[in-house]
């Protein structure tokens, strides 16, 4: 048999070398043994294909796929195993089937590790999404996904930190030292995927629809050889082009004799799919194809889908007769050139003993093996065996006085409605159920970093807690997933370049070194920082007052500073101007002035200064303070924070508004008459 391609080493979810097409699944079966066996393909190996094939055949036989049935071949690379894929086209239901043989297969034979995936990657994962681990998604799902003993595995973190080489991943699962438990799926993902794939096979097995049609002797004579050749023929028939159809107005192959061919009723047995694609597809009769009266619409319907049904046949026949290369890959040459190519001879002499002994075992699983996929072998050479079934004789006497079970009820094809509406809300409740237990976590987990500062005696430490969390906020940095301010996050420290950011400043915006963020309707952030202080910035939270004041006072010239001796830290381009003792007389004098400069504003008023709080603890008659003095009075930075942020969340009346956005990312909550009338 020919070896399947497989991409079973590279990742199930990009599969960026090797993507499948959009309708088709793929599988790979990997027994234990692989891991110890040579490069070549091993007896052993032989013999668990055939055992499979037995074992799945009892399933199979009832059903009619899409496109093509369920197979298996060897492949010797990277690792020996077996390998599939299958194209289910419109038919969704021969994917889920397939997925149902594979976990049978695995309950049958507990030494074998599966995967399975489409165009969509882990489609199992996207079943039960909503009960997945958080660390699970695309990119971390390499190589730990797989089916074994039945059940869902997924290897988590603790085994591989990194993501494992498939070898390792078979190696660890294959280990007696491993706990099922500890690869095991959660129980809420095993649930769902067995509430999907418990359906099965009796689901798949209600997909196959029966009908009566009225077709030529000849097609009747076929399909009863071979059933599965009715995928070929609708497929032939729903994909035709203008090539193809020419084929079908002259009938050559299956209506040689014109109209003059005998027509006989017969049953055939398709998907649901197919059924659909026939009966919802207009096409006129060639010329020389018999139809009968539209008097009896029941007759003239039956001859209507035989009809299609032959025009099919003939359109598949004839293109195929034509590329003059079907079943190549099939054949025992081919077979035998996979073997030799794989080192399944191991390098003995043709004609020595071992090498007779090797090619009679060889021999034997390609016979038994192509008996087991016939169904495979007949669609990958379809032209060779309808010429064989063809070349019997037959008539229509071989068709009359037969007992025709009635044509299926096929009122699902128009009253699909509600099995939609069903399937769609069985989704809607789950996505429900997900989003309220998200909600009762989250509620819970507010409660908990509430503490003290939920009751009612929110004192000053929980109000320094503002000022403490808003300056972690500040020196953190978001990412495309956005900013995460609670303090056991262990997020990386800010990575700024202020010299190039400053640079930048000053070109677009002059002397201006003032950056203000608006952050909602209510307040603002304003960010400062000046030229001789490098690598730190200081934050005022504006209220809406403060904020229109300072954008009407001309602010263009000015720049709003403030800073702590001892966060200064020197760099090589400024060391000079600081002499050996620290006495720096610039920095006093640039801040005189640009305190001066503030003075000169009314933006000046709208803050509290560090003096202003002492000052009323002391005596009015010890408060003899200079006027140069009183102007140089520092503003107090975290003072003015948490006073505007309870004015903010005040004005707010217990809506959403940006100050009880900011308190919320970094875990605080006030209580709703926090800065009423304070």
């Amino acid at each position: 048999m020919a070896t399947a391609d497989s991409s079973s080493s590279s990742s199930i979810f990009s599969l960026k070398n090797s993507r499948p097409p959009e309708d088709t699944v793929s599988y790979s079966i990997f027994p234990d043994s692989c891991l110890s066996a040579s490069a070549a393909v091993s007896e052993e190996l032989q013999s668990l294909h055939l055992q499979i094939l037995n074992h799945v055949e009892p399933l199979t036989a009832p059903y009619i796929w899409q496109h093509q049935p369920f197979s298996l071949s060897i492949t010797p690379a990277p690792l020996p195993h077996l390998s599939g894929h299958l194209r289910f086209g419109d038919n969704l239901e021969d994917e889920w089937f397939v997925v149902h043989i594979l976990f049978e297969i695995s309950k049958t034979f507990p030494n074998l590790s599966i995967r399975v995936w489409d165009s969509d990657g882990e489609f199992l994962l996207i079943e039960c999404a909503f009960h997945l681990p958080k660390w699970l998604n695309p990119e971390t799902s390499t190589n730990r996904v797989f089916v074994r003993r039945g059940r869902l595995r997924i290897l988590p973190p603790s085994t591989f930190r990194e993501t494992p080489n498939l070898e390792d991943a078979l190696r660890f699962l294959a280990s007696k030292d491993v706990d099922d438990a500890a690869t095991s799926a959660p129980d809420a993902v095993q649930l769902q995927l067995s509430k999907k794939i418990g359906e099965y096979p009796e689901r798949a097995y209600r997909n196959v629809h029966k009908v009566r049609v009225i077709v030529p002797v000849s097609v009747a004579w076929v399909l009863r050889h071979e059933p599965c050749l009715i995928s070929s023929s609708i497929e032939g028939f729903y994909d035709r082009d203008i090539d193809s159809m020419k084929y079908a107005a002259r009938m050559e192959r299956l209506l040689p004799r014109g109209k003059q061919e005998e027509m006989v009723e017969v049953v055939v047995r398709m998907s649901r799919a197919m059924y659909a694609q026939l009966v919802q597809q207009k096409f006129q009769a060639p010329g020389c194809y018999p139809m009968p009266e539209r008097s009896n619409i029941a007759k003239y319907m039956e001859a209507e889908l035989g009809m299609k049904i032959a025009c099919g046949l003939e359109m598949m026949y004839q293109m195929r007769k034509k590329q003059g290369e079907e079943g190549k890959e099939s054949t025992w040459e081919a077979f035998k050139e996979s073997l030799e190519s794989s080192g399944y001879f191991e390098g003995l002499l043709p004609g020595s003993k071992e090498y007779k002994r090797l090619m009679e075992k060889a021999e034997g699983y390609y016979r038994n093996s192509a008996l087991q996929s016939r169904a495979s072998e007949v669609l990958s050479a379809p032209v060779k065996r309808i010429d064989e079934i063809l070349a019997l004789p037959h008539s229509a006497d071989d068709f009359k006085n037969l007992e025709l079970p009635p044509t299926d009820d096929d009122s699902w094809l128009y009253g699909g409605e509600d099995e939609l509406n069903a399937a769609l809300q069985e989704r809607q409740n789950e996505m429900d159920f997900f989003n309220s237990k998200q909600k009762k976590k989250n509620k819970s987990k507010e409660q908990e970093e509430q503490g003290s500062a939920s009751g009612k005696d929110f004192d000053e430490s929980g109000l320094g807690g503002i000022a403490k969390s808003m300056q972690s906020f500040i020196e953190k940095m978001s990412s495309y997933k956005g900013a995460e301010v609670p303090e056991d996050r262990n997020l990386q420290d800010v990575n700024f370049d202020a010299d190039q950011f400053m640079k930048d400043m000053e070109t677009a915006m002059g002397h201006l070194v003032s950056v203000a963020s608006c952050v909602g309707s209510r307040n603002c952030l304003l960010l400062t920082t000046s030229p001789w202080r490098r690598q730190s910035f200081e934050y005022f939270l504006l209220s809406e007052e403060q904020c229109f004041e300072y954008y009407s006072e001309k602010c263009s010239d000015m720049s709003i500073v403030s800073y702590q001796q001892d966060d200064y830290e020197d760099d090589s381009e400024h060391a000079e101007d600081i002499d050996e003792d620290g006495d720096d007389e610039f920095m006093p004098s640039y801040s005189d002035v640009l305190n001066k400069e503030l003075k000169a504003t009314t933006l000046d008023k709208t803050f509290v200064h560090a003096r202003e709080e002492s000052s009323k603890k002391k005596d009015e008659g010890t408060s003899n303070v200079d006027d140069e003095m009183e102007e140089l009075t520092p503003v107090d930075v975290d003072f003015n924070l948490v006073k505007n942020f309870l004015e903010s969340y005040s004005s707010q009346e217990g809506l959403s508004g940006p100050a009880s956005n900011l308190l919320g990312l970094m875990g605080l909550r006030l209580p709703d008459d926090v800065g009423k009338g304070k």
